[in-house]
């Protein structure tokens, strides 16, 4: 029914918009998870870590071996600082992509709404053609039988 190529045009390349958002969307969630993954694998480690050489250092430890567990707790710490701003980071792109992909969804939306109108005012004519031209075989029909009976 739709002859509204100009409007088909613009929703298809919208629909473009809104795929290439959604993807953009995604890849920047999967990434905000890896990152948040591996924060949870760290924090995990230094806790299992922690645990492990607080028992171990229950029975007595040379002093050396007290430097290296801090030492490596610090930088265990540290990377884990680290991570904690990579999540900031990519929840920020999360956070960034969402506007741009409910934008390019809207757009999208607002041509299909035009589409719907068009079509439904193209029914309309069409209906109100076919009524007239119902209308006039009709008339045709009357005007035949009237003929007919004289």
């Amino acid at each position: 029914m739709s002859k509204h190529f100009p409007i088909k045009t613009l929703i298809d390349l919208a629909q473009n918009d809104v795929d290439s958002a959604a993807k953009q969307l995604g890849r920047v969630q999967r990434e905000r998870a890896d990152v948040e993954a591996q924060l949870e694998a760290l924090i995990r480690y230094r806790d299992e870590y922690h645990a492990s050489f607080s028992q171990s250092a229950q029975t007595g430890m040379p002093a050396g071996n007290w430097r290296n567990f801090q030492a490596f707790i610090d930088t265990l710490d540290m990377a884990i600082e680290q991570q904690r701003r990579l999540l900031a980071t990519a929840t920020s792109r999360v956070e960034a992509a969402k506007p741009e992909w409910q934008r390019q969804k809207r757009k999208l939306g607002s041509y299909e709404v035009l589409q719907a109108r068009g079509d439904a005012a193209e029914a309309r004519v069409l209906a109100r053609r076919e009524q007239r031209d119902a209308d006039e075989h009709a008339a045709k029909m009357l005007r035949m039988r009237h003929e007919n009976v004289n």
